[in-house]
This record gives structure tokens, sequence and C-alpha cells, in this order.
């Protein structure tokens, strides 16, 4: 799947938004892609995990990972088709208490595993699910991403994977030239606009 086909599917199901943003590393962004808007369509979830699929699966050679991992929320449903896409289970890591866990599902020392998330920016959750994957002892073979918006995945290890990178302008809420031209803050997925001082 070419970059221009994934930039048109998330055009399509209006998953690309520009307005004034908080993103959930707490930066500001005048463009927001909202994944969850194209995912929301199985036909196009289906796509861009077997697109994905198919660029980790040529990465790893034939190896066959024993499951995919992905952080909750934003990765489940890219976690559950790319699980589907590369004949693995796909399970999730959830946060509690301020840090990301297994809850639900079980990893075994010595088990090899995909690190899937949809949309990167700073890698906060990316890195974290890496984390747990790591300190249950498994081997990450891979990691990727939809939407590689980091300004470069090779920064993380292991190297990001993703079927788009983009540039896209980021600020810090005390540099933000959206907050001083007083456009309403928006958390993207709660319709709210954000209160001065969040």
């Amino acid at each position: 799947m070419k970059r221009e086909e994934v930039l048109e599917l998330f055009s399509k199901y209006k998953a690309y938004l520009e307005g004034h943003f908080l993103l959930t590393s707490g930066l500001h962004s005048p463009h927001y892609f909202q994944c969850a808007r194209v995912l929301q369509y199985p036909e196009a979830a289906e796509r861009l995990g077997r697109a994905l699929g198919e660029k980790i699966s040529a990465a790893l050679g034939g190896e066959v990972p024993a499951a995919v991992i992905s952080p909750a929320m934003g990765g489940l449903i890219i976690g559950h088709e790319l699980g589907r896409a590369l004949g693995c289970r796909a399970i999730f890591v959830e946060r509690m208490d301020g840090s990301m866990r297994l809850r639900r599902f079980d990893l075994e020392p010595g088990e090899k595993v995909v690190v899937v998330e949809d949309v990167v920016t700073t890698g906060g959750s990316f890195l974290e699910t890496v984390k747990v994957a790591e300190e249950a002892g498994c081997k990450v073979l891979a990691a990727c991403c939809l939407i590689d918006r980091s300004g470069g995945g090779s920064k993380f290890s292991p190297a990001l994977t993703s079927l788009v990178e983009v540039e896209v302008v980021n600020y810090r809420p005390e540099d933000c030239p959206l907050c001083g031209q007083g456009v309403p803050l928006v958390k993207p997925g709660s319709r709210n606009t954000v209160k001065k001082g969040f």
C-alpha cells in the first residue's frame, strides 16, 4: 500500500484533522490523525493491517512472532488486524497506576513479539509497551505503526517501521502560536475544548 493510498484512506474517513489539538504527549499541534475514524470500518482496518503485515513480514524474513502487543486504547484495533495478518495472537497493555501493564494476558519468557501503535509522536506509549515485553523476557522482533510523526523512527530501539512517515508541526504549550492567537484547544476524542492552564 503506497503512502498516497494510506493518506487517501485517512482523508476519505475524515481521519486527518486540522485545528488546534492537545496530543497525548502534551504537545500542541495544528494537525491530528484520528485513527479511530478510519479503523472503525473493518474493511479499512483489515486493509491497513494487511499492508503493515506485509511490510513487517518482509523485514522479518519469514520469522513469525508469537504475538502482536499494542498499547490500549489507540493500538487495539490495528494490533488485532496486524495479528490477523501475521497469523498470531494479538494482546494489549493497559495503563494502571500510571504505567503500562499486562493485565488480561500472559507472555512467556523467550516469546518473540511485534509491538504496534496507531500513531507515534514522542513514542511514550510505544516505548512503555516495548519495556513491558522486554521485562516479560520476550524478544521484540519489530516495532511498527500506521503513522510516524516522530520525526524519524530510527531514533527508537528497535527501529520503528511505519506505513506513512509525516512531518507534522508540534509545539510545547508555552511556545504554541495557536494558544497566542486564542484558537480553542481541543483534546481529540473528547469533543471538548481544554480550559486554559489545563
